[in-house]
């Protein structure tokens, strides 16, 4: 475990017996409420993670390269932004997905546009923010997340050629 993992664990208990100290009823409370979002998020979750597993040992590196790979230029750009687009999965999810795809030769520019994409663009979601934002502004907001997510690739992808 890395030093700022561990830092983070002890600020976590910390805050905890601090809270429980405060008060004892609002945060078994909320320890019990915390208890049964995981319940509830878990099963899906789960099935998240097997899918990716056997995504993941399904292709293989040399299918990665060339549809995300560093030369694949702005075609693969434009796969990492279509599936990040389509995709529904969490962060705490995504990053080590898009670490194992580092890890396969993906490319930084692809892996940034599909990270942004994916927490930025929402294909899937576009139905609730249509219903909520109306049609027009749901569109433009994800268009311009489009935009924005594949500039923020692109100068990812230039900055790490920089970088040792």
């Amino acid at each position: 475990m890395s030093w700022f993992n561990a830092t983070l664990y002890i600020v976590a208990v910390a805050a905890l017996i601090f809270s429980f100290v405060k008060d004892k009823k609002k945060t078994r409370t909320a320890l019990k409420k915390s208890l049964k979002s995981i319940e509830n998020i878990l099963p899906a979750m789960l099935v998240i993670l097997m899918v990716i597993g056997v995504t993941m040992a399904w292709i293989s590196p040399e299918v990665i390269s060339s549809l995300i790979g560093e030369n694949s230029g702005v075609w693969g750009v434009l796969i990492a932004s279509v599936l990040g687009s389509i995709t529904l999965i969490p962060g705490f999810i995504a990053f080590p997905l898009a670490s194992n795809l580092l890890k396969l030769n993906a490319g930084y520019t692809q892996i940034a546009a599909f990270i942004s994409t994916l927490m930025m663009v929402g294909i899937i979601t576009f139905p609730m923010e249509k219903k909520f934002l109306g049609a027009g502004l749901a569109l433009k907001r994800n268009l311009a997340a489009l935009i924005y997510s594949v500039l923020i690739a692109f100068v990812i992808g230039g900055l790490m050629l920089w970088l040792p």
